[in-house]
């Protein structure tokens, strides 16, 4: 984590106007709401569409299958060393069948043992993004398995979870209590 407090607190019950509430209303149903939301809710119209494109991205619309999603998103949040990216996705990741040594190669990169040629060109693709914005055309070319709307669910991907490490990381997000920190995003 970049910050030890955050900038941005998230929001308390008390706290919440009846605009915020509507807009957290879907969380509320799920138990505990994520400090990313409470925090994101201060600005209520912004989380509302930000929370409809975010729904996209994490639902079967999304062409990508969930496992490969995960490896996306993971390396994204590593990359922008977003601890608390990390920490909600390595859950997330799990659930979608990573193992613990895919999340470990994960951090590793694209050369790590662990990976299939496609799922090492995705990763690779991340790292172009997340470095310069632009896909090369030999990454492009080793992402052929995919179809064009995978390539592009996945530039789509990084993109999102590029915005929330963002925010995420300037914002000050703490942990939430039920996660925990990978010492190599303690920094």
């Amino acid at each position: 984590m970049r910050l030890k407090a955050a900038r941005i607190a998230p929001l308390t019950n008390a706290e919440m106007s009846a605009e915020q509430k509507e807009a957290l209303a879907p969380q509320f149903g799920q138990g505990n709401i994520y400090n990313i939301f409470r925090t994101l809710a201060r600005a209520p119209k912004a989380f509302k569409s930000f929370t409809r494109w975010g729904g996209y991205i994490l639902s079967d619309h999304n062409s990508l299958a969930p496992r490969e999603r995960e490896i996306v998103i993971l390396r994204t949040g590593f990359n922008w060393k977003s601890g608390y990216e990390w920490a909600q996705h390595e859950r997330i990741g799990k659930q979608c069948g990573l193992t613990d040594l895919e999340i470990r190669h994960i951090k590793e990169g694209p050369l790590a043992p662990s990976w299939t040629p496609l799922e090492s060109a995705m990763i690779r693709a991340v790292d172009e993004l997340t470095r310069d914005a632009f896909i090369t055309d030999r990454t492009w070319a080793e992402l052929s398995p995919l179809s064009e709307k995978q390539r592009m669910d996945l530039v789509m991907t990084v993109g999102q979870y590029t915005q929330v490490s963002m925010m995420l990381n300037a914002f000050g997000v703490q942990l939430d209590d039920d996660l925990t920190l990978d010492p190599d995003l303690a920094k």
